[in-house]
């Protein structure tokens, strides 16, 4: 416990040192708890249109601090939705896809043998289907509510850390604390629990961490398709396929959802970097 507690105390320290790890961390946590509050102290509302008030600019609608969209909505609580659901299916299909690909990596590379040739086989067959076409099937055939959105992602997003985890787990049953768990008489699903699993959460969280700017930018690409979160819920993804057609006339409602959308993609990207740099087990 000892060595855990100073390996972990220490990846704080190292990450606690990369400035702009922290200040993403920071930014990050300062956006999610705007999403959380905003619209609820907000005296309007994302779905009601106000006709009087359509697109008009930042601070030139009364209390719309970033002005109105084309159907007179406060922007700011619109944007503040959209962040929240895109915040939403990045972190819930990231699990999914962390949650799939740990353990089939893990089973894999411990049971070895046929089994682990069989299971990456299907790895290998499922990388040659094009991904973005099949994420779209999936939302024509299934429909596009926000569950089946998370599902479609995460499905098809676990490939990687599924090759990533069948890589470590071979290296770490050649490891002589799984020698001595399996002559303690720990074997199967067990020894994948108790003594693979915790052993590769540094390399996890730098995936899912790494993983989640990436599923947001995709759903941000499939809204833009109309294919994503459908009205009057919003992603920043659709806000911006919106603010596309108003662009000449009213840039605002472009800017604002795409910045917000490039600084929660940057953040995650600087924070995931830190975290690698962090937890890299060369720097231990």
């Amino acid at each position: 416990m000892s060595g855990a507690y100073g390996f972990w105390g220490q990846a704080v320290r190292r990450l606690r040192s990369q400035r702009m790890a922290m200040a993403s961390g920071v930014l990050l946590a300062l956006i999610m708890l705007a999403c959380l509050l905003l619209p609820l102290l907000s005296p309007y509302d994302y779905f009601t249109p106000h006709f009087e008030l359509v697109s008009r600019g930042p601070m030139l609608a009364g209390g719309h601090i970033l002005g109105t969209d084309p159907l007179g909505r406060d922007l700011l609580v619109r944007v503040m939705w959209g962040c929240r659901i895109s915040l939403a299916v990045g972190l819930a299909a990231s699990l999914v896809s962390v949650l799939i690909g740990v353990s089939w990596g893990a089973t894999a590379g411990y049971v070895g043998g046929t089994t682990d040739a069989l299971m990456m086989r299907a790895v290998d067959i499922l990388y040659s289907v094009p991904f973005v076409p099949f994420v779209i099937v999936l939302t024509v055939l299934f429909g596009s509510d926000l569950w089946l959105i998370f599902l479609a992602i995460g499905a098809v997003s676990w490939l990687d850390i599924a090759r990533i985890v069948r890589g470590e787990t071979l290296s770490l049953k050649q490891r002589e604390f799984i020698e001595a768990a399996r002559v303690s008489g720990v074997r199967g699903a067990g020894m994948i629990a108790r003594h693979i699993v915790p052993n590769l959460i540094g390399i996890v969280i730098i995936y899912a961490t790494l993983a989640i700017p990436t599923v947001i930018l995709f759903e941000a690409f499939l809204s833009f398709l109309g294919l994503g979160v459908q009205s009057p819920l919003a992603s920043l993804g659709s806000l911006v396929a919106d603010g596309t057609s108003e662009m000449q006339s009213h840039p605002h409602l472009l800017i604002v959802p795409a910045a917000f959308l490039a600084t929660i993609i940057y953040c995650f990207n600087y924070l995931g970097d830190g975290l690698r740099d962090a937890l890299d087990p060369r720097d231990r």
